[in-house]
């Protein structure tokens, strides 16, 4: 099993807690997400699926527990997440609408969200967050 380390950025939310913020590639670019271990799985902001993805899948029902809240989502199949040198291969995803946290992020200064990384994707990679050295550690075969 092979160890992967990728850095984390931790954001102050005006004293009223943190975040903590993991570089990712989607779609050939960089993006920032938010680690998020109370999320039942990961998902992905809806503008930014919509724009690359052209098969999607409309639902009305929430299927994704995370500290946000959403009212409908979308469903599609992400071909590639890079996290370090982790890779993920079509990743089956739940897009929400993150414009009201984007621009909350925005207001204080801290960079745009493309999504949240939660327990499904830490807990197949025995994710270990090391908050001294802001670190996250996965492991895969």
């Amino acid at each position: 099993m092979r160890t992967i380390t990728v850095p984390l950025t931790l954001i102050n939310l005006q004293d009223d807690g943190f975040h903590l913020l993991v570089e990712i590639v989607v779609f050939g670019k960089k993006h920032f997400v938010v680690l998020d271990t109370g999320a039942s799985r990961s998902v992905f902001d809806m503008t930014l699926i919509k724009n690359n993805i052209s098969e999607l899948e409309y639902s009305e029902e929430t299927q994704a527990t995370t500290l946000f809240t959403t009212s409908s989502t979308i469903q599609a199949i992400i071909p590639k997440i890079k996290m370090g040198r982790l890779i993920i291969s079509s990743y089956e995803t739940v897009a929400l609408d993150l414009e009201s946290v984007n621009q909350a992020y925005d207001q204080m200064g801290h960079p745009v969200i493309a999504g949240i990384i939660g327990s499904d994707i830490l807990l197949k990679y025995q994710a270990i967050i090391n908050y001294k050295k802001l670190k996250l550690f996965l492991y895969s075969e």
